[in-house]
Parts: structure tokens; sequence; C-alpha cells
């Protein structure tokens, strides 16, 4: 739990792999978010902005292109080919945690995680049966790192 507590320590969040697709957990992230009044960012290289019923994200193309990445947990649901190298630009940039949801991984992923973050959320804990998730635990992790939210709904 302390690497949930230290992920919502940070002021920002930033989703790699937010879809336009309410069907995607990439969507579906982005609006637990938004839900939880969280500052976040999406990251999509092929879509300008993310669309939610009530509100609009500009979404950066990666990484290195957030406002202040040093202050940023990142969230990334991207399929594991695509993780590792998004995981070496955030690590260049001064990401200092991530939360790696189910599906988005492999051994080479998260050990390279391990290695480079400060913070990792990954494989198996949690609630969910599939391992950690935000969808499913991160009431639990807000509270543990003290976070006040109030629902958007």
């Amino acid at each position: 739990m302390d690497a949930v507590k230290r992920f919502f320590s940070s002021p920002r969040f930033a989703v790699a792999g937010a879809s336009n697709d309410p069907n995607k957990f990439g969507y579906k992230l982005l609006a637990w978010y938004h839900e939880h009044s969280l500052p976040v960012t999406p990251l999509n290289p092929r879509a300008a902005q993310i669309d939610l019923p009530s509100r609009s994200y500009a979404t950066v193309a990666s990484p290195s292109k957030l406002p202040s990445p040093t202050q940023t947990s990142l969230s990334v649901v991207t399929p594991p080919a695509v993780t590792l190298a998004l995981l070496q630009e955030a690590h260049s940039v001064g990401i200092p945690a991530v939360w790696l949801q189910p599906g988005t991984f492999n051994d080479a992923v998260i050990q390279y995680a391990r290695e480079n973050f400060a913070a990792v959320v990954a494989g198996d804990g949690g609630r969910g049966f599939e391992g950690w998730c935000v969808l499913v635990d991160g009431e639990e992790g807000l509270a543990a790192a003290g976070v006040p939210w109030k629902s958007q709904l």
C-alpha cells in the first residue's frame, strides 16, 4: 500500500492510453479521475481531445509533453509492447510514480518499472481478481494518501 499512497500523493495525474471509446479502460480511467475531481491529463498521440459527458480534456502526445512531469503520477492503459517505451520516456522526464493497470505489462516491463521509478503499483494485490486497478482500489488509495476528493457525479 506504500506505493499506492505515494502514487496518490502527487499533485497531478496522467492517463496513458486515454480513449474516446466509452467501452475502453482508457476512457473509464480518465472518467474515474474526473469523477474524483483530480487534476488529470490524458495521453493520446492520435486524438486532440478526449470527450467525457461533462467535460472535454485536451490531450498530450507523450509524457515529455506533460506540463509538470516531476509532479505527475502516470496511470498506464497501453499494451505491454507500448508500455516499455512509454515508461522509458516517463523516466527520462522525471515522472515519480506509475500505476500499471492489469494487462499493460509483462515481466520486462515490471522489471524496468521497479528499477526506475520511486513508486510502482502493478501486479498481484488490491481488491480485484486481476491485480491492482485504479477503478477498484483508487478510493482506498486516495484515503491512504490523505487526498480529499468529492464526486463530480
